[in-house]
């Protein structure tokens, strides 16, 4: 193939795929002293402040919110942000609050659209995702909530509530996270939608440490719930197909969930962190069914065997091996479980011997990513923590891990992690490029009170920003793996929905390059089985890349594993 550098100003359509450059960026910053992220709230323009309904009776669901969700809401490009809310619980005090989109006006300035994007409807919702579920180009929104969950179809950047048309249950229940993956590759996004507990207000339970005073209950004290599982039938129309797909678990209790490919075979498996329940590994058979392999793949608990309380999920390959680890956040006193994946569906928690695991023994974490926030090529990790109930203490500091080049993350001081380590009462968190600069921001949500952006202002290395257009595919790209090697390290990143806790980061991967000017080489294999190699492509930009027109389906599509290290 000839090299895309001379081709990459005009955008061009060559052998059935596009290519439209973006503009390139000024050169990395050089370093300098000083924290690399930075509170821009106050002048962004965001002042959204969370409602979790709470009014003195400790009831479950006022501790779990609230997510926030990256999409395009508008087509225009640049990434915007959907804060998922709650509300009073009804004859109850508080306010009627609705969820909140703030879009992206461009210089980390955003505005608050959400009555004129039909959004301005009340709910207690607790988390979200977003996707394109008729393949039409606009994004979609799914809230999962306290009662019934909302789908919401996006027309032309405004959204109507087609939940019940779409098929979706309308017994109550407590959700939780949400994730949108193509499980059976045929080109329409279907929908995860964990659930929690079984809770309703009448069931409520009475928790006093002194037989007085009511506190927060346990999870143990209420009965699991099974998830939802809804295949897209690509005309608006799902069908909940949760038995027959093999996802059915009553007495699971489900608060996060990242889909990610563990084994590379080419087909989207399920990883879900449960709370005092073991943590769930789906495994997609290709037909259509799954197959739980949690303990057979040494995640669904610690290493020493023990059940904890998991809560935000993500997956990544932030050792290079070529294939995704996990991470799950859990409660005080248990730390984070970092599950290094060695191959053939065997997980080991590296977590102890490292940072990540002596560093959040104390902690109760919740949203947690990985991502490269210097762009020097290695996936670094992101912790949100809060305390469940504020009366049980301070509010708790935020964790940035480094990945020194070897997989090894070391926790990153306060100091130079700058406003993003500060003490917060966190829940959801992601990320996203919201200034246009290629280095991540992030933003993050606390219970019961205002959201926060974090802007990276940090010296970073170059980068390339790659935004997939699905044909046969969904239209999303989601389940496509892209491989982009520069200075001669190859780097994996599944696009996926989903993740963290209750929330979605920006899908269209980013790749850092350090000091590489350019990618050698970037290799997309899509859920069709279309595999595109493009050379050349120079650095600092957002690359479109749309799949070409194939052959008919492949039944399966194994691909071989990178060998383990």
């Amino acid at each position: 193939m000839k090299p895309l550098a001379p081709l990459l100003a005009a955008g061009l359509v060559l052998g059935g795929w596009y290519l439209a450059a973006g503009t390139a960026a000024p050169p990395p910053p050089p370093a300098a002293a000083g924290p690399r992220f930075v509170d821009v709230t106050a002048a962004s323009g965001v002042h959204w402040v969370h409602e979790n309904g709470a009014f003195g009776q400790r009831w479950l669901p006022e501790t779990l919110g609230p997510g926030v969700v990256v999409l395009d809401a508008n087509h225009d490009g640049l990434p915007d942000l959907l804060f998922v809310n709650g509300r009073n619980f009804p004859g109850k005090p508080g306010r009627a609050a609705t969820p909140a989109l703030y879009l992206n006006q461009g210089g980390m300035r955003f505005r608050d659209a959400t009555h004129e994007a039909g959004l301005d409807f009340s709910a207690y919702c607790l988390g979200g995702a977003a996707a394109d579920i008729d393949n039409d180009g606009w994004p979609d929104v799914y809230l999962s909530c306290l009662g019934q969950d909302h789908l919401l179809h996006n027309v032309g950047g405004h959204f109507v509530d087609i939940s019940r048309q779409a098929g979706l249950s309308q017994d109550y229940g407590l959700g939780a996270s949400v994730a949108f993956f193509d499980a059976d590759n045929d080109g329409f996004v279907d929908i995860l939608a964990t659930r929690y507990v079984t809770w309703t207000p009448q069931s409520d339970r009475f928790c006093s440490a002194d037989g007085k005073v009511k506190e927060y209950c346990t999870p143990q004290l209420y009965p699991g719930a099974a998830s939802h599982y809804y295949h897209n039938h690509g005309d608006l129309t799902f069908t909940d197909e949760t038995r027959a797909a093999g996802l059915w678990n009553p007495d699971a209790k489900s608060l996060g969930v990242v889909p990610v490919d563990v084994n590379g075979d080419g087909w989207t498996d399920l990883a879900v962190a449960c709370d005092t329940h073991p943590n769930l590994l789906y495994q997609n058979l290709g037909n259509g069914t799954f197959e739980e392999v949690a303990a057979v793949a040494s995640f669904a608990t610690s290493g020493t065997g023990q059940v904890r309380g998991g809560m935000g999920i993500d997956g990544g390959d932030y050792t290079h091996e070529g294939r995704p680890s996990l991470v799950v956040t859990n409660f005080f006193s248990e730390m984070v479980g970092l599950w290094r994946n060695r191959g053939e569906l065997f997980f080991v928690d590296v977590a102890p011997q490292s940072e990540v695991g002596r560093h959040t023994v104390r902690d109760t974490g919740w949203g947690t990513f990985f991502f490269d926030y210097d762009l020097d090529g290695w996936l670094d990790l992101f912790v949100a923590n809060g305390q469940l109930d504020p009366r049980l203490g301070p509010p708790l500091p935020q964790r940035l891990f480094h990945n020194r080049g070897n997989g090894e993350l070391v926790e990153l001081s306060a100091a130079a992690a700058g406003d993003l380590a500060r003490p917060l009462l966190a829940r959801g968190a992601a990320f996203a490029d919201l200034d246009g600069d290629g280095a991540p921001d992030v933003v993050v949500v606390s219970n019961g009170g205002p959201a926060k952006i974090f802007a990276n202002r940090g010296p970073h290395g170059n980068w390339l920003r790659v935004h997939l257009e699905g044909r046969t595919s969904n239209r999303d790209g989601l389940g496509a793996q892209v491989e982009a090697t520069a200075g001669g390290v190859t780097q994996i990143w599944q696009v996926h929905s989903g993740g963290s806790y209750l929330s979605q980061s920006e899908i269209d991967p980013t790749f850092g390059l350090g000091a590489a000017r350019s990618v050698a080489k970037l290799v997309v294999r899509w859920p069709s089985g279309a595999t595109q190699t493009l050379t050349a492509i120079p650095a600092g930009r957002r690359l479109t890349v749309v799949e070409p027109p194939g052959p008919p389906r492949q039944v399966s599509r194994r691909r071989p594993m990178a060998p383990g290290k």
